[in-house]
């Protein structure tokens, strides 16, 4: 049997493991939206941001299958697995969610999933075909 102390303890613990959960589950309903700046060249490394551009270039890397896009002055970096769910194509303007990163020198926008990436102005997103 436990005693006082344990006993208000163990309910304590089961009540704030609770909070967390119900926590979890309602930010994980809202999504990255609320949470994003949007990005400028100040925008710091590690902070979250949004754009929305047109794509100049889909630059894919040689090595692992990730994917450099080119929108204007802002690079998107598309890891394999997530460039693998999407279809873009020069031209296409997409919204963006993702990190913030300096990689030699410059700033760029990586994404960490798919959902991460939407086409916009009539464009659709297809999850299931290969880049272009």
């Amino acid at each position: 049997m436990l005693e006082h102390q344990e006993r208000i303890a163990a309910v304590l613990l089961v009540a704030v493991m609770i909070a967390v959960i119900i926590a979890h589950l309602f930010l994980g309903t809202l999504g990255k939206q609320p949470f994003a700046r949007p990005f400028t060249n100040n925008s710091d490394d590690g902070e979250l941001v949004s754009m929305t551009g047109t794509i100049n270039q889909l630059v894919p890397i040689q090595n692992g299958g990730h994917l450099n896009v080119y929108t204007g002055t802002v690079t998107v970096f598309i890891p394999a697995p997530v460039a693998q769910k999407l279809t873009l194509r020069k031209g296409d303007t997409i919204s963006v969610y993702g990190i913030v990163q300096t990689y030699h020198g410059k700033k760029e926008v990586v994404v960490s999933s798919a959902e991460d990436v939407s086409l916009i102005l009539g464009n659709t997103l297809n999850d299931s075909s290969t880049n272009t």
